[in-house]
């Protein structure tokens, strides 16, 4: 397996062995670890001096079931601080496959040149100009591009946003169907990579050069326990393939907890006309797929192909986050419109829960009224048209709280909240102000251990053991990203034998042991290198704070404040 490093200023592709520092690492662990080792964290994100690293996880190209998923890396222009965004799609297989650990851009191309990286199945790279592809919005321009090169390619690109190097801008790759519908959001690495100059990836599909695995049967083995496990569980087996992640609407919105018309009330009073059951049911009544593939690898099927009236193709995959974000935080019960929303963000290249978070900042300022779908669709095409106000809309919500002198912003970091409100889930107040990645829920979902519904045991309106169960969750995570699980595979080491299967794959494919105490590890691993790499950019623990708004606005309905304490926070990474 071999890095592979690209000098945009110089247009110069290099080949290497992967470093001794390096080796056993992938995902998130290689992309943090890097980019706090060669990446000097007072630099600026969108400047020569910073790297873009893509690397699947260490499990990526394996026989293990849902692995195809590849973390980018890179010093944030959203948050000013390190940041990991994970996607999924069929990339980060195609990658292992040519025997391409890591693909690190440095540099930046001359003002106004644009290229395409070209790696070809024998795993050799060139970059091609790509002035011809200039402002293509992203499936206008996977389709030249696979009419150029041919179909047997997975791209992962930018669109306008990252071309005008927006903040909120996203990374798009293409999904089992060849459509750029999967996004690394998070973070505003669309922006890096405009930075550099490069406008795409392209990964010819087919290779056969992935890593060898040190003991082959034993790797089997335990990967077809851990696929049965994934089939057997409801949530993994039954309910994602039905109503995919877009089931989260109706339960959470019945704890209070659906953060509404930018976080003014914690449920949505319409929420049952933009939930996963009425999501399937329109897409069954029209014709469109509610268990669809997106991923390489899956065999959870949790995507959907949302269609319109006609029958006709709107966008994949309409998930719970967005649904979140473009309805019930903007006031919006219109489903199409929401659809809408999510294929422009994916097709102009923006991250779908910053923008609606800014879109519903906009409307909290009374510039437009909340519930205007049709208003919010304008304003996101203002993005891609590059209009004054599209700039501040994609450079996030932060940006339009300065804009309209608007004080109710819910962001971390620069990050804005998710799906969650953290007053009504204590523990995701935690996740929020303490990750290194901003305002993030991935990096420490704890709903499940908050809400008695999901099997939860803590006191979700409590600070008690809230702390500690993100601390944990946190840890956990940072390992899952950097081996390259699915989030929604979980449900294989859910159990303490599923756990000791991941255990087995990972020593099956390096020949060393490996453990609960080596899982430990690598997770603090990579949060110690984020935080270091954060503290060195001027973060301090005053950073993991959450606006005041959580703070002193009850949310209605249940009247609930964050109650955890500063010095509570500060306790969070005391390894």
């Amino acid at each position: 397996m071999k890095f592979l490093t690209v000098d945009m200023n110089r247009q110069k592709i290099s080949v290497r062995d992967v470093p001794e520092d390096y080796v056993a690492l992938g995902g998130r662990a290689l992309t943090s670890i890097l980019i706090n080792n060669e990446v000097p964290a007072s630099g600026d994100p969108l400047g020569p001096e910073n790297k873009l690293v893509f690397a699947q996880g260490y499990l990526s190209g394996t026989p293990l079931i849902n692995t195809s998923r590849l973390s980018i890396g890179a010093k944030s222009p959203l948050t000013g601080g390190i940041k990991e965004s994970n996607v999924g799609g069929t990339v980060a297989a195609d990658l292992a496959r040519l025997g391409v650990t890591a693909l690190i851009v440095e540099g930046a191309a001359p003002s106004g040149e644009n290229y395409i990286l070209k790696i070809d199945i024998n795993g050799d790279a060139q970059l091609i100009d790509a002035g011809q592809y200039k402002g293509l919005r992203t499936y206008a321009l996977v389709e030249k591009l696979k009419q150029a090169f041919g179909p047997k390619h997975s791209i992962t690109c930018i669109g306008p946003a990252g071309e005008y190097q927006l903040a909120a801008a996203s990374i798009q790759t293409t999904d089992a169907d060849g459509r750029p519908c999967r996004a690394a959001g998070r973070g505003g690495l669309g922006a890096v990579m405009g930075s550099k100059g490069l406008k795409a990836v392209v990964v010819a599909q087919g290779g056969k050069r992935t890593d060898s695995l040190a003991d082959e049967d034993g790797f089997k083995e335990a990967a077809r326990a851990y696929a049965q496990e994934v089939r057997a569980n409801e949530f993994s087996g039954q309910l994602l393939p039905e109503l995919g992640t877009a089931l989260l609407v109706e339960p959470i919105n019945a704890v209070g907890a659906f953060p509404t018309r930018n976080a003014r009330s914690g449920q949505f009073e319409n929420a049952t006309k933009i939930s996963g059951e009425t999501m399937a049911a329109t897409i069954k009544q029209r014709g469109g797929k509610t268990t669809h593939k997106g991923c390489a690898g899956c065999i959870i099927n949790c995507s959907n192909e949302y269609v319109d009236e006609s029958g006709g193709y709107v966008t994949s995959s309409l998930e719970y986050e967005t649904i979140w974000a473009m309805g019930g935080m903007i006031g919006n019960d219109d489903l199409d419109a929401i659809a809408r929303l999510d294929f422009l963000c994916d097709d102009i290249g923006l991250d779908t829960i910053s923008t609606g978070v800014a879109v519903a900042v906009a409307m909290d300022a009374g510039y437009r009224e909340f519930g205007d779908g049709q208003a919010a669709v304008a304003m996101v095409e203002e993005v891609a048209a590059g209009t004054d106000f599209g700039k501040i809309l994609g450079n996030g919500p932060a940006s339009v709280g300065r804009h309209f002198n608007h004080d109710r912003v819910p962001v971390i970091k620069g990050q804005s909240m998710a799906a969650y409100d953290p007053r009504t889930i204590q523990g995701m107040a935690v996740t929020y102000a303490t990750s290194p990645m901003g305002g993030d829920h991935t990096a420490g979902w704890v709903v499940d251990q908050n809400l008695k519904e999901f099997g939860g045991t803590l006191d979700r309106f409590s600070a008690e053991g809230q702390v500690e169960a993100s601390r944990n969750t946190q840890i956990h995570m940072a390992a899952v990203d950097s081996v390259g699980i699915c989030d929604f595979a979980q449900t294989g080491l859910a159990t303490p034998e599923g756990i000791q299967n991941v255990y087995k794959m990972i020593a099956a494919k390096s020949g060393q042991p490996f453990g609960g105490d080596d899982w430990s590890k690598l997770g603090l691993s990579v949060l110690k290198a984020e935080r270091a790499f954060n503290r060195r950019a001027g973060f301090t623990s005053k950073d993991d704070r959450l606006p005041k708004m959580f703070y002193e606005e009850p949310l209605p309905p249940l009247n609930k404040v964050v109650v955890i304490s500063a010095e509570e926070m500060d306790k969070t990474f005391d390894f």
